[in-house]
C-alpha cells in the first residue's frame, strides 16, 4: 500500500468513527436521551407502585373493614350469626 493512501485512509476512518458518535445510534445525543426516557420511566414505575400500595392498603382495610363491622354489630347491635347463642354478661357497678 502507498504511503500517500494512509493518511487520507485513516482521515477516512476518523470521520466514519466521528459521524457514528455524533449522529449514530448509539451517539451521545441519542444516549441522552435515552436516559431522559429512562428517568421519566423510573418516575412513573415508582408513582405506579405507590398507586398499587394504596390499592392494596385499600383492599386490606375493606377486609377488614366487614370483621371491625361484624365486631361492632355484635359489641353494639347484639348481632347473632345462625346457630349461635347470645349471652349478655352485665358487671355491676
Amino acid at each position: 500500500m502507498s504511503s500517500r493512501l494512509v493518511p487520507p485512509l485513516l482521515l477516512a476512518l476518523l470521520a466514519v468513527v466521528h459521524a457514528q458518535l455524533w449522529f449514530g445510534r448509539g451517539s451521545v445525543g441519542n444516549v441522552g436521551e435515552m436516559e431522559r426516557r429512562l428517568v421519566q420511566q423510573q418516575q412513573a414505575n415508582v408513582q405506579q407502585q405507590q398507586a398499587n400500595e394504596r390499592l392494596a392498603a385499600e383492599v386490606n382495610d375493606l377486609r377488614e373493614g366487614l370483621e371491625m363491622v361484624e365486631e361492632k354489630a355484635r359489641a353494639e347491635l347484639g348481632m347473632v350469626k345462625p346457630n349461635e347463642i347470645f349471652v349478655n354478661v352485665v358487671t355491676p357497678k
